[in-house]
């Protein structure tokens, strides 16, 4: 990918989250889903790295190498002529310039955007706020280093993984999205944030744009909107949606050895090779 092509895809993200309308962003897990999420029109997609690593054969929580995720993710970014943010988790990295250098190298791979989160996983603390802010610095330097006006989604984990009361853990999260926003972060994704006047308060208190994850438990995107929520995304959501209709047919031609799903033609060899002739 041209590093202008890259630039315009960037500034295209960015844009996106201060549109008229909320940006409502599905979560690819391979170069299939995001090419079918592409061309069901979608202006921009992210990834899940809890999907890419099932595809690949490992569990969520880095435990897939960066590598290995830059690598499908980038591949994911080249298939589509769309925007790509990518979910990299908390950054492959023990330090602030390791985790930096890996986004370089996702920079490198075509994203246009990069999803970095403070948590390190349940059970143990969160990253402080000063290594945290930190880090998102080090983050936006190598951006500005290599001309990519790189979207920083900053992950606010204080609601899955924090302590406290819930109001104290309402306090911590403001804390955390306010200066991850003065460090560098142009969204924030308070994760596990599902109550209905709790997300008003939060956007009320944050100057970034918000992201809101959807699913059960969650309002509605139409009333997450309603409440100044800028972005939607749906973690591994999507390709957990798509799960139980491959173990109908496995269990179909296991036990009847056929299945009515076969049979379906919407997808045929010559229109799943359509998804990638054009390219």
């Amino acid at each position: 990918m041209k590093r202008q092509d890259q630039c315009g895809r960037a500034v295209a993200l960015r844009e996106l989250h201060h549109g008229a309308k909320i940006l409502i962003l599905p979560n690819a897990w391979d170069c299939v889903s995001a090419r079918l999420f592409e061309e069901a029109g979608f202006p921009a997609i992210a990834t899940t790295s809890g999907g890419v690593a099932a595809v690949l054969g490992y569990a969520d929580g880095q435990h897939i190498s960066a590598e290995e995720m830059l690598l499908l993710v980038g591949r994911i970014a080249r298939t589509v002529a769309v925007p790509v943010t990518a979910d990299l988790e908390a950054g492959y990295g023990t330090s602030a310039t390791e985790i930096a250098e890996v986004m370089r190298s996702a920079i490198d791979a075509g994203v246009a955007g990069v999803n970095i989160e403070d948590g390190r996983g349940a059970g143990r603390p969160l990253a402080g706020i000063v290594e945290q802010s930190n880090t998102i610095k080090a983050v936006r330097d190598v951006a500005a280093a290599t001309g990519v006006p790189l979207v920083i989604n900053a992950r606010v984990d204080v609601f899955l993984h924090g302590s406290g009361d819930p109001e104290d853990r309402f306090k911590q999260a403001v804390e955390r999205a306010r200066t991850y926003c003065e460090a560098g972060a142009d969204v924030i994704f308070p994760i596990g944030l599902r109550d209905f006047e709790t997300i008003s308060r939060f956007v009320r208190s944050v100057e970034c744009p918000v992201n809101i994850m959807a699913g059960h438990g969650a309002p509605s995107i139409p009333e997450l909107e309603k409440l100044g929520v800028r972005r939607v995304t749906f973690g591994s959501g999507m390709m957990r949606a798509t799960m139980p209709v491959a173990w109908k047919l496995a269990k179909d031609i296991r036990t009847r050895a056929e299945s009515e799903l076969l049979e379906q033609t919407e997808f045929s060899h010559a229109a799943v090779n359509a998804l990638f002739n054009r390219r």
